[in-house]
């Protein structure tokens, strides 16, 4: 499954154009492939803000529940994925603010539509198929470097590094001016690198997976909602 939300190459995956116009006739590959594509993505971004592995995913959920049943709202002046990034970095800061009112990342747009709680079940480390035994210790210093970083700067790192967006798309996705995108990037390496970044290197690409199981259940538990399947 894709890690990222990329864009879709022609000729090998069905246009974006495409793909959003069988989506919006709720058809069911269309909508499981671009849940496959983004899923991981949301996730981390959601996660950036909340750091809890639970709300984060039931901010995914939403998200493609607002998403699938406002596709009409979708006018293309963006890509598909960071429409869909957006929608969770508003769902995620309302539910933060609700119990953090601090909490600031620039000139985001506020959320336009009542944040509604979704229970998902959670899978266990134990069964978490994505997760090797070896590195999982080590990502786990990756994930609690990554919850102390500042809020403003967490979430330029999860997108610029974790994520691999351009420094052009992570300011538009943020509301924020490349420059700044710059300087907090710096900063949040300065504070990570004396205590992990050096041991940490290509691992730092894993943390907070989204595939599998977790990836899939997600998928399907949005389809139910929908009716779709």
């Amino acid at each position: 499954m894709p890690g990222t939300a990329a864009g879709l190459s022609a000729g090998v995956r069905t246009s974006e154009a495409e793909l959003i116009d069988r989506a919006r006739r709720r058809d069911e590959a269309a909508l499981r492939e671009i849940m496959q594509a983004n899923n991981r993505r949301l996730y981390r971004l959601a996660r950036g803000i909340l750091r809890s592995d639970s709300e984060a995913e039931d901010v995914v959920q939403e998200t493609y529940i607002r998403a699938f049943t406002h596709l009409d709202d979708f006018l293309g002046a963006s890509a598909l994925s960071t429409w869909l990034s957006r929608i969770a970095i508003n769902e995620a800061l309302g539910r933060a603010r609700g119990r953090k009112p601090q909490v600031e990342l620039g000139s985001l747009p506020e959320a336009t539509l009542e944040a509604q709680i979704i229970q998902f079940p959670l899978s266990s480390a134990a069964t978490d198929p994505e997760k090797s035994m070896a590195q999982r210790e080590i990502q786990r210093v990756v994930e609690h470097a990554v919850d102390e970083l500042p809020d403003a700067y967490r979430m330029v790192f999860i997108a610029r590094v974790m994520e691999g967006m351009s420094m052009e798309e992570t300011a538009e996705l943020l509301g924020i001016k490349p420059e700044t995108v710059k300087t907090r990037l710096h900063r949040a390496r300065t504070q990570l690198r004396e205590n992990v970044e050096k041991k940490i290197g290509p691992v730092v690409m894993d943390a907070f997976p989204f595939a599998g199981q977790r990836c899939e259940r997600l998928t399907e538990a949005v389809l139910k909602r929908l009716g779709v399947g």
